[in-house]
């Protein structure tokens, strides 16, 4: 989702703001709502000094003019960066206790990753169910969600340059992926292991049932109130007992800490109750 860049740009007036954030809703249905306002800001700058703009007032013309120009400030906008493994303790603890607690207890199980970039996190979860747990994987279904169409063209590709992949245990590149150039393509009987579908936090009030939710370094980006939000909708969507995984420097709050009991605090993991 979206990041910040360090940097002080002038900043942009609040007419040109709203008439960036018209022509991206007209473009895409993307919608500037909910998110912080300086890290939208930040991004934008981004294209102001790529396109050599004089102001942000030009560039803001500029995008009205230029489809092509709208879909690479959505592509900033929503950029991710990810590897498998991120944050390996996360996966750990998952596959140590969340998932043998889930495949014992429920017939059968849905996964689910938001913000899920180029797919590395779901097919984490495929590899991770495989190596572990593969007499029940036809039992599980997992499902990435992102806002970026674009990136998700790419997570079905599922090719990947090395330093997406420094994280892997020894010996899963080779098992898992076949070499292709300078990258390395995921082997059939994991990528076709996950489902991709697009959405956008600001508008999804609603998410299909299921039993785990990873939703890791995204909630950042939006406002207070629009996390409360989006946290008891994930609520709304788990099953009696299911499970929440956010970013290391997320957390619950408001409403939400009633809809969720801790179950592990430093990896941020959480249960539906």
């Amino acid at each position: 989702m979206l990041d910040g860049v360090s940097g002080a740009e002038p900043d942009i007036a609040p007419e040109t703001f709203e008439a960036i954030g018209r022509i991206l809703k007209t473009r895409s249905g993307f919608t500037l709502d909910g998110y912080k306002d300086k890290c939208v800001k930040r991004r934008i700058h981004i294209r102001v000094r790529a396109t050599q703009s004089p102001s942000p007032e030009a560039y803001g013309e500029l995008l009205g003019q230029s489809t092509t120009e709208q879909d690479h400030l959505l592509r900033v906008l929503t950029i991710h960066v990810s590897h498998f493994f991120r944050n390996p303790s996360v996966f750990e603890k998952l596959a140590t206790t969340v998932l043998p607690e889930l495949l014992a207890s429920r017939e059968r199980l849905r996964l689910m990753s938001i913000g899920c970039a180029g797919g590395e996190e779901p097919y984490t979860l495929a590899m991770i169910l495989k190596e572990r747990f593969a007499e029940y994987a036809e039992r599980v279904e997992i499902r990435g969600v992102d806002v970026d169409a674009a990136t998700l063209e790419q997570a079905r590709e599922a090719i990947y340059h090395p330093d997406r992949l420094g994280e892997l245990a020894p010996g899963q590149l080779e098992r898992w992926f076949e070499p292709e150039g300078v990258r390395f393509r995921l082997r059939p009987e994991l990528s076709g292991k996950v489902a991709f579908s697009q959405a956008d936090l600001n508008h999804q009030r609603e998410w299909e049932p299921c039993d785990l939710i990873l939703c890791r370094n995204v909630l950042i980006y939006f406002e207070r109130e629009r996390q409360e939000t989006i946290l008891n909708a994930f609520a709304d969507a788990l099953a009696p007992d299911g499970y929440l995984v956010l970013g290391k420097s997320e957390t619950l709050f408001g409403t939400s800490r009633r809809r969720f009991r801790t179950v592990c605090p430093v990896e941020r993991i959480y249960r539906a109750v």
